[in-house]
């Protein structure tokens, strides 16, 4: 449940604060009578010894047959201390099994590309290196999956097929909030981390609602049991688990401080309600918010950008104004998202209905939120790009002057991709 209270300031004075923008931060006064929203950060409540003790104990369980096990990680997008914890995991698994033989980790892409070798070694530290048999995973490589019938939604499952011959399958990775899956980490590692493409799209889909011609309304960061598209991927869940879910839960920094770790659903429910006690807020909209997405890599494009954008305008009003801080240095960050602007949000709206393609989902999610309120961003993104998704093009002077003289209640958020506002009207 979201907390009320929890991470909102009323600021009775004038207020500065650093506002991160790309590898650099600015600074803004915030007037008197803004609200300050920040997450409420978890308590650390692990390390390197505890996880081990953890690990080991819950690894001991007589069910799990580790003879050919696959562990099943996320990549550059949702970190989870790996350089730290999973050496640790990889040492008590071949421990636990009485083998030094090397066994497969897969790098869950989804549809995301892959990494180089260096975003890799960034990612998990010196064991990519020292560990032979880290696998990339392939979407589009269609001799890895076997066809298992249908979810319930109509999604073909197609598993891959090393994942179903494996004696069991580790999944490790961090929770968080997705902007129409609900929540992220736990079974989407497995899919759409490991998916066929158009099964991943297909899932996808259900973020279209066709009898509504317009976005599921249950498709919400936070949310899981109206939300059929999470409900989806609880189904393909059930077709094959993972027989031991190490769930990170994250500090603001991105940094683990605690785990659970165990299998099914309620675990993944706990681990969830973990994070949005920390990440959810209850806030009546108000007429202005400022946001950063908390600085590179968060802005690196305008894809990683737009959780940000996402999150924050629940915060702001009907016919109010959303002003977000994102470099994007990288650009857009996707050739499959701007085709979708221009035509307008019906014909968008049906191409993706026919056939769901990737950010297309993105692209009708910023629309509608383009056509609720008015977004600004402070990017190096040129002003063509700006105006064609729908949004102005603003620099510090600007949001300097909007300050000085307010109209309304402002709210400022410092790291605008965590927080999500659960107010119910």
């Amino acid at each position: 449940m979201p907390h009320p209270t929890a991470g909102i300031e009323l600021l009775v004075r004038p207020t500065t604060v650093a506002v991160p923008y790309g590898r650099s931060t600015c600074e803004l006064i915030l007037p008197a009578g803004s609200l300050r929203l920040c997450p409420d950060d978890p308590q650390r409540r692990t390390d390197s010894h505890r996880f081990r003790g953890l690990i080991a104990t819950c690894l001991r369980n007589p069910a799990l047959d580790l003879s050919q096990p696959v562990l099943v990680v996320t990549d550059k997008t949702r970190l989870c201390d790996y350089p730290d914890y999973l050496p640790i995991v990889v040492e008590q698994i071949s421990e636990q099994r009485g083998s030094s033989q090397p066994f497969p980790i897969i790098i869950a892409y989804g549809t995301h590309p892959r990494q180089s070798d260096e975003e890799s070694r960034r990612c998990y530290g010196p064991f990519f290196a020292r560990w032979p048999m880290f696998i990339h995973h392939d979407c589009d490589d269609s001799s890895l999956f076997v066809d298992c019938g249908h979810t319930q939604r109509g999604t073909p499952i197609r598993l891959r097929r090393d994942l179903l011959e494996a004696s069991a399958v580790i999944t490790m990775g961090p929770i968080c909030h997705h902007y129409f899956a609900g929540y992220g980490g736990g079974r989407k590692l497995i899919f759409p981390g490991c998916g066929e493409r158009q099964a991943i799209y297909a899932n996808h889909g259900l973020f279209l609602d066709p009898h509504r011609q317009g976005l599921s309304p249950g498709c919400h960061p936070g949310e899981l049991d109206d939300n059929p598209l999470a409900q989806d991927l609880f189904d393909m869940e059930s077709r094959l688990p993972a027989s031991l879910a190490i769930h990170g839960i994250q500090d603001s920094d991105g940094r683990i401080c605690d785990f659970l770790v165990g299998t099914g659903q309620e675990l993944y429910r706990q681990a969830c309600r973990s994070h949005a006690a920390s990440y959810e807020l209850s806030v009546k909209p108000v007429d202005t918010v400022i946001a950063s997405c908390g600085g590179h890599p968060k802005d690196i494009n305008f894809i990683q950008a737009h959780k940000t954008i996402h999150n924050s305008a629940a915060f702001v009003r009907d016919g109010g104004l959303l002003v977000v801080f994102a470099e994007c240095p990288d650009g857009i960050g996707s050739s499959t998202f701007l085709p979708w602007f221009g035509s307008g949000y019906a014909a968008a709206f049906a191409r993706l209905a026919e056939r769901y393609q990737g950010n297309g989902g993105t692209a009708l999610a910023m629309q509608a939120k383009t056509a609720r309120i008015r977004i600004c961003l402070v990017t190096a993104l040129d002003r063509i790009t700006c105006q064609r998704i729908g949004c102005e093009k603003g620099d510090l002077a600007r949001v300097t002057r909007l300050l000085e003289a307010p109209s309304g209640i402002i709210a400022w958020i410092a790291n605008g991709s965590l927080l999500v506002n659960r107010f119910d009207s």
